[in-house]
């Protein structure tokens, strides 16, 4: 039976969490009414006043509990890792881990991913992962690929830069990989079945980070898809006039998906 104190440890931890959060040097906390009132003050100078390199920066959009940014981190030393999301009793995993093992290439930003070009100038960032994202197959304008967000990524990527998507859901593959045909976006890999496909696995070994949801995946018998394209500035970008057939799996409850 769970009882009332079962809440109350929860809701203890997860305070624990925001104020050891606080004093995190790695991460930085703006939520959106914030920067719309105030400017954030690193954006376009995170390199020199953070990272004190000027290496190429990489966002993870929707990092979770940050294992896919902490992952990279390790595996390219020579660039710089920003995983982004709202929930910071996730992302404290990933930030404490990334202090105990002394990775200076990582930082995390709590915020809302809508006002993602808010973080960042002209430029600033060479790329994105976007990993098992929610596919919002009602909203259009919410899916991490829409041309909603696209747009935005341009006001911080260079003409080219480089979007990574690694997800179960065949309807966020489907669609970004129509949206990309479309748009004429140049396209580097585009899979269905990442681990049935040795050679890809070998040009791209970041690939090989597993988190925790995807482990979950795989051992429902979901496949991997991946696909990595280039997100050219210029140009008015269309959203692809498609019927997709939905994820039945993701209207589980929260229980089912668990089990």
């Amino acid at each position: 039976m769970i009882t009332t104190d079962y809440f109350f440890n929860m809701g203890k931890g997860k305070l624990e969490k925001f104020a050891e959060m606080e004093q995190m040097e790695n991460v930085f906390q703006a939520p959106f009414y914030a920067v719309k009132e105030c400017p954030f003050a690193m954006k376009g100078h995170w390199g020199e006043q953070y990272f004190n390199n000027s290496n190429p920066i990489v966002l993870e959009l929707g990092c979770g509990k940050g294992e896919y940014t902490v992952g990279l981190a390790r595996l390219f030393p020579q660039k710089n890792f920003i995983g982004v999301d709202i929930k910071g009793s996730r992302m404290w995993t990933g930030a404490k881990q990334a202090l105990q093992e002394g990775l200076k290439n990582v930082a995390f930003l709590r915020t809302n991913i809508e006002a993602i070009d808010q973080f960042f100038g002209e430029d600033e960032v060479s790329g994105i992962w976007l990993t098992f994202s929610d596919p919002q197959m009602k909203k259009v304008n919410k899916r991490l690929t829409s041309t909603n967000f696209l747009n935005k990524y341009r006001h911080f990527m260079p003409d080219g830069g480089v979007i990574n998507v690694k997800t179960d859901s065949n309807f966020l593959f489907t669609y970004t990989k129509a949206l990309t045909e479309l748009n004429q976006m140049p396209t580097d890999a585009c899979c269905d079945d990442i681990y049935s496909n040795a050679p890809l696995l070998k040009e791209y070994p970041n690939l090989n980070i597993r988190t925790y949801y995807e482990q979950m995946w795989l051992d429902r018998g979901i496949t991997i898809k991946y696909i990595r394209f280039h997100l050219m500035k210029n140009g008015n970008l269309q959203e692809p006039d498609i019927e997709i057939e939905e994820d039945t799996y993701r209207s589980y409850g929260r229980n089912k998906r668990q089990q």
